[in-house]
């Protein structure tokens, strides 16, 4: 992986989540989006607005820990959606980064079977990812700084996947 990193500012990042729809809309029209938090829920919002769904979801999955520092596998965290009242819909799986695909791997094995069709969108993909996004706005083998997460928090924690 380059040293070099992709910065996406909030001004990049209202030009690509738009550029991003508009690709979603040339050839799919999702019933509902499955927004993957917290990396995803931004774009999922974006994206929601640009192509007029309001059916939206939300499934949180611990896999990054830190900067470039993984938990062995995914973890898929509770509350888990429900689709028994959408096992026909259109599905769309948001996440602001398919990095090792592993992730949107484990969502797209947890929505088989239990939706009519799953299609995966991201901002950013990079090749070693093990999913190949239905719908990419940038490839790049760069680190990201995304423009919600390049800052320290405001209010640390003391806390892990197990106290969740």
């Amino acid at each position: 992986m380059s040293s070099e990193r992709e910065i996406l500012t909030w001004d990049i990042f209202g030009s690509a989540s738009r550029e991003l729809a508009s690709q979603i809309a040339e050839n799919y029209e999702p019933d509902m989006i499955l927004a993957i938090a917290r990396g995803g829920l931004l774009i999922a919002g974006a994206l929601g607005y640009a192509l007029s769904v309001k059916n939206t979801y939300t499934m949180n999955v611990e896999f990054y820990t830190g900067v470039d520092e993984r938990l062995p596998v995914p973890m898929i965290l509770p509350p888990v959606p429900d689709f028994n009242a959408v096992q026909n819909s259109r599905i769309l799986i948001v996440d602001d980064v398919a990095d090792t695909g592993h992730t949107l791997a484990k969502v797209l094995e947890f929505c088989s079977g239990k939706v009519g069709e799953a299609r995966t969108a991201v901002l950013y993909e990079k090749p070693a990812s093990v999913v190949k996004c239905d719908y990419v706005w940038k490839r790049t083998d760069r680190w990201i700084n995304f423009c919600w997460s390049d800052k320290d928090p405001v209010a640390k924690r003391d806390w892990n996947v197990k106290d969740a």
